[in-house]
């Protein structure tokens, strides 16, 4: 039998959720947007269809869209997000 000075201690609750290690969504920006009922709906959906939190998929969407984009337009959002993490007016 184990004794409790060898097992693990865990904390209690659910881990942090964010997008990196020690991340907390809680922490994040909020942002409030106005969907048509349909796309919130489907966004809904995909997001228990896929155990993913809707944060997640609006994420990985981002990325994606900007993946398609042409090359110039990626470095010009990365010249802007410099600019941002910087400390340049937004």
């Amino acid at each position: 039998m184990t004794s409790k000075t060898q097992k693990e201690h865990r904390r209690i609750g659910r881990p942090p959720a964010g997008a990196r290690d020690g991340e907390k969504v809680k922490d994040y920006p909020q942002l409030s947007v106005r969907l048509p009922a349909e796309v919130k709906a489907k966004l809904h959906a995909i997001s228990q269809v896929s155990a993913r939190p809707q944060w997640r998929l609006i994420t990985d969407a981002i990325d994606s869209y900007l993946r398609t984009r042409p090359e110039a337009e990626q470095r010009m959002v990365d010249e802007l997000l410099k600019r941002k993490i910087s400390g340049g007016r937004s």
